[in-house]
């Protein structure tokens, strides 16, 4: 576990995306992972934005194995991801709920009501509508 959050938290962040690139394809092969979303969701409070998103990325990565629960236990801890201060991490986040929605559509309620709650209005006029096309675009899957 150690070796993975030192290279999710790498600060060559060029390694550490492709690393977690590659974890994500793992993960749509195998449940390899499933037992790493407490690391994960530990890392959804890091300094770095780069390093919350792929946390989140990763969480969402495992919906497909996570039969127990596993996703929700954490979503608390997802939420305010949601609601980050830079839009490109909410942007990437809810494009990344389109795979828990599809896995997990019992979390449907969970994510409509966390999705509701994002305030579109603290971004920029050139990230808000962006934003608010990609709440759109998840919300048709609910």
């Amino acid at each position: 576990m150690e070796y993975i959050r030192e290279r999710l938290t790498d600060k060559n962040d060029k390694a550490a995306c492709d690393f977690a690139r590659q974890m994500a394809v793992e993960s749509a092969e195998s449940d390899k992972y499933l037992e790493s979303i407490p690391l994960f969701a530990s890392l959804l409070q890091d300094r770095s934005s780069y390093v919350r998103t792929r946390a989140f990325g990763l969480i969402c990565s495992q919906a497909r194995w996570a039969h127990d629960g596993q996703i929700d236990a954490v979503f608390d801890q997802m939420v305010p991801l949601l609601n980050d201060p830079k839009p490109t991490v909410v942007r990437q986040s809810l494009a990344a709920l389109h795979e828990v929605l599809l896995y997990r559509p019992e979390m449907s309620d969970r994510i409509e009501e966390a999705v509701d709650g994002i305030d579109v209005s603290k971004y920029k006029d050139s990230m808000s509508p962006l934003i608010t096309k990609d709440i759109e675009a998840l919300k048709k899957e609910l």
